[in-house]
This record gives C-alpha cells, sequence and structure tokens, in this order.
C-alpha cells in the first residue's frame, strides 16, 4: 500500500509532465506568430528566447505593469 508521500510524489510527477508536454509543442508555438494582444508580429528573438511568448514585448510590459509585477529600475 502507498503512503501518502509516495501518492503526493506521483501526482507531482503527472502535473509536471502534464505542464511539460504543454511547453513541448513547438509547430503550435511556431505557428502563433502574432500577438493576441495587438495582433502584430512577436519578433524571431523574442520567440527564440521565449517559444511560449503569445504576446510581443510591449503587450507584456503592459500586462506585468497592470499586474504589479513590473519593477522600476
Amino acid at each position: 500500500m502507498a503512503d501518502i508521500a509516495d501518492i503526493a510524489s506521483e501526482l507531482m510527477e503527472r502535473r509536471m509532465e502534464s505542464a511539460m508536454a504543454t511547453c513541448r509543442l513547438p509547430d503550435t508555438m511556431a505557428a502563433n506568430d502574432e500577438c493576441e494582444e495587438c495582433g502584430s508580429e512577436i519578433p524571431a528573438a523574442r520567440r527564440q528566447a521565449a517559444p511560449w511568448a503569445t504576446t510581443c514585448i510591449e503587450c507584456q510590459g503592459i500586462r506585468e505593469k497592470k499586474a504589479g509585477r513590473y519593477r522600476h529600475a
């Protein structure tokens, strides 16, 4: 019989595998070249650095500022 730690470990492993599988969809992500906020093209350098990005740098900055996660220099 599995104890609580084994069950928790298995659950976390499944969640991690699911999250990683979602990140490993290059065909889907490569096809999404447009920012979901403004519709402009996401630059190739941004897509290469952050293939999961769905917004351009400007729109992502606005999102972070609205969410209070923007750090002032």
